[in-house]
């Protein structure tokens, strides 16, 4: 198989070929000799098995169904005539050059004899240490492809080398490695949710079931110019692709298919301009800025600042940023992961929106440092719309490293209404205290901050005399994970909720969906809700469009720092607010009442 840097885990995983014809051209009536490739391959009934010939050396004689320059190797698979007619055996092998000057001038229709050495890579059997390689006849017919179509069992084994067919449309569901490596998820029946996103009735199995990957057939990390791209230069997932084919082989990454032709995308998810309306004469926000820091990390270091390593990056970085808050217009923004630098970085971001929409369009509510965390969440609002009501209150419960802030507002029109800032503890860096038990790690100390937070809003409502609350922020939960149970059960209305399920996400993580950003709503006050959205804006999008250098051919891009920068791959940013964050932000639409 291809040695491939690829890291993508547990995905079946689709390569794009770069040369394939067929040919009309009557297959030759000699016998083919050779050992046979379902011989190599082996029965497989189920799972992943190794050749029983590992280690031989072998003769074969075989049609080339596919020539791959930039993975150093072709496919070949048995003549339709030299097949063994057993479902469980595959009749495709991989040839790897590597190094071999005399091995791969071979064309997608010839009849070739091959030799050399079996071996498994990276659990794809492969034709390695090619010592002759003979191309017997050219223009053959090409064997017949298998079609396929999702959901499959996982047992993609049996079909290793072999020419596929899927003659569904497929959405891109997962676009996370499309700058590093060139790669696509796609999936069946739509884009996955998560199955603790409330969307459906999927299970992870029956997601896995769903899902391939396409990739660029090139083993080279960041590519200087990627495949698939639409008119917007991105390729958005919901964006859909019917009727690939190719060649199915194997690699550290799983399964994936070398595409007999480019595929031809369809836009079916354009990037939206502006939020849906939400009505209301008050509107409420929340946004994750990504780690917003000013202060910036030149040398890389993993314990110095994050977010952006120099002034280029921070320019970039914070351009965009800009440009998604002034598309949302709110009145009153809650902010997730600023520099927790007092408020230096949350005054720099106010500055920065303020030159771009007018002197005082936004004010800082001001907290200086909160927790002991490098990031804390914040409050902005427009002094022209609303009015603070007393100071920010926030959390001290040590239960949090990031306490929630709250503020309480007034409106023109009188309505009073506190909105607290949240960011509950993350999904990653599991302890043995409180592991991964399907909804990510460190799920009990979410819930425990839950009810944390609802002891919080029974002072604030305490103190304002009012009992309009909205939670908004990165609960680090899904839609229907115990976090957001605990609030619900307390009489919290989850907003996200009026969102179609379609429409319902905020977030990908391995080509899956859901919101992780809330909008929960007091009871007294879900009545006075006009309208919510979430602006798709950053979780369909690449991450090589985002402002970062790393990876890309760009001035600034510096080679060698310890992410290993290449500094070859294309970028992809480009004006507006689109990756400005891996978050998408929520807007709420309210009418309050006195």
């Amino acid at each position: 198989m291809p040695r491939l840097p690829f890291s993508l885990a547990a995905l079946t995983l689709i390569t794009l070929g770069l040369s394939a014809c067929t040919s009309n051209a009557a297959t030759p009536e000699a016998p083919y000799g050779g050992t046979r490739i379902h011989d190599i391959q082996g029965a497989t009934p189920a799972g992943d098995v190794a050749s029983p010939k590992v280690g031989e050396k072998v003769e074969i004689e075989a049609v080339v169904v596919g020539v791959f320059p930039g993975l150093s190797g072709y496919a070949v698979q048995e003549a339709d005539s030299m097949a063994d007619q057993n479902p469980n055996t595959s009749e495709g092998l991989f040839v790897y050059c590597g190094s071999v000057t005399t091995c791969g001038a071979v064309k997608v229709g010839d009849r070739v004899k091959v030799s050399g050495t079996i071996k498994e890579f990276s659990k794809g059997t492969q034709l390695d240490t090619v010592t002759a390689e003979t191309v017997v006849a050219s223009g053959l017919t090409l064997p017949k492809a298998v079609t396929v179509t999702l959901p499959q069992d996982g047992n993609w084994e049996k079909y290793e080398g072999m020419r596929l067919n899927f003659p569904q449309t497929l959405t891109v569901t997962d676009n996370y490695s499309y700058g590093r490596y060139g790669q696509l998820g796609l999936s069946a029946g739509g884009r996955l949710f998560n199955p603790t996103n409330g969307n459906d009735t999927s299970t992870q199995a029956a997601n896995d079931a769903r899902k391939i990957v396409i990739d660029d057939g090139v083993s080279a990390q960041n590519p200087a110019s990627l495949p698939y791209l639409s008119a917007q230069q991105t390729r958005r997932t919901g964006d859909t692709v019917a009727g690939v084919s190719g060649v199915w082989v194997q690699n550290a990454g799983g399964y994936m298919l070398e595409p007999v032709a480019t595929p031809v995308f369809t836009a079916a998810n354009p990037r939206p301009n502006a939020p849906q309306a939400v009505g209301g004469t008050l509107r409420v926000a929340g946004a994750n800025v990504l780690n917003y820091f000013n202060d910036l990390n030149p040398d890389y270091s993993s314990t110095g600042p994050r977010g952006a390593n120099s002034a280029g990056e921070f320019e970039r970085q914070q351009a965009k940023i800009v440009a998604a808050l002034k598309g949302l217009n709110a009145d009153i923004l809650t902010l997730m992961e600023v520099e927790n630098n007092g408020d230096t970085a949350l005054q720099a971001l106010v500055d920065a929106l303020n030159k771009e929409m007018g002197a005082g369009t936004y004010a800082a509510v001001k907290t200086g440092t909160v927790g002991s965390d490098a990031i804390k969440v914040a409050i902005i609002y427009k002094p022209a719309s609303v009015t603070p009501q007393g100071a920010a209150q926030i959390d001290t419960d040590a239960v949090y490293s990031r306490p929630p802030v709250a503020q309480t507002f007034k409106d023109k029109q009188g309505g009073v209404l506190t909105v607290v800032a949240n960011h509950l503890k993350s999904k990653g860096s599991c302890d043995n205290t409180d592991p991964d038990l399907g909804q990510g790690c460190w799920n009990l100390l979410r819930v425990q901050q839950a009810g944390a937070l609802l002891k919080f809003v029974t002072q604030l409502k305490t103190q304002s005399g009012d009992p309009d609350v909205l939670l908004m922020g990165d609960f680090n939960a899904y839609g229907d994970e115990d976090p957001i149970k605990a609030i619900t059960a307390a009489g919290f209305e989850s907003l996200n909720k009026r969102i179609p399920a379609a429409e319902r996400y905020s977030y990908q993580f391995s080509g899956q969906f859901g919101y992780l950003d809330h909008a929960l709503a007091s009871s007294s006050l879900g009545a006075q809700v006009t309208g919510i959205t979430e602006w798709h804006i950053n979780s369909d999008e690449p991450t090589v469009a985002d402002y970062n250098y790393e990876y890309k051919n760009v001035p600034g891009c510096v080679v060698n720092t310890p992410k290993g920068n290449t500094c070859t791959g294309q970028d992809l940013f480009g004006p507006g607010p689109f990756r400005a964050s891996d978050h998408d932000p929520v807007l709420v639409g309210l009418n309050l009442t006195k």
